[in-house]
């Protein structure tokens, strides 16, 4: 899967030394969540496309992307406040994440997004929030997906 940097994205990526500063934005929502919540890798506060993102302090294992399996990330949230943690707990099914780097330069610019991945096998502890982010692998699906037997279309027999 290829993905179409800006050149000022390419430019900091090959040089040997640079200023540029990537920033990689978080977005979990849920259906029952009044809004999403929003954080920013960065130390301060983010704004970017019009909305704000918070900083907090999270580590994070962007997705690899080989042919044969789905993509899968690793989340790592810290645990120190507990908001994130109660947000997450009142959850009745995993929320959507949605991952994307931008450039601290021009913040409105997204360089590469990573969408509909699911926060998946959570688990915490006093420090540390840890999930794995996942998305539907329909290449698992089973072909065809369902049989003409006697038992479930009698008619045809």
């Amino acid at each position: 899967m290829s993905r179409t940097l800006s050149s000022a994205a390419l430019k900091a990526i090959y040089s040997s030394e640079t200023d540029e500063i990537f920033l990689i934005l978080l977005t979990l929502d849920h259906d029952s969540l009044e809004m999403p919540i929003r954080v920013t890798s960065d130390a301060v506060p983010t704004r970017s496309r019009e909305q704000d993102y918070i900083a907090f302090p999270f580590d994070l294992v962007l997705p690899d992307q080989t042919e044969s399996r789905s993509p899968r990330a690793r989340l790592t949230i810290d645990n120190v406040s507990r908001e994130i943690l109660m947000t997450l707990r009142q959850l009745q099914s995993p929320p959507r994440v949605r991952m994307e780097i931008i450039r601290y330069a021009d913040p409105d610019h997204v360089e590469a997004v990573f969408p509909d991945f699911t926060l998946t096998n959570l688990r915490y502890n006093a420090m540390t929030i840890q999930g794995d982010l996942t998305i539907e692998d329909f290449a698992a699906e089973p072909y065809p997906a369902g049989i003409f037997s006697p038992a479930g279309f009698p008619g045809l027999f």
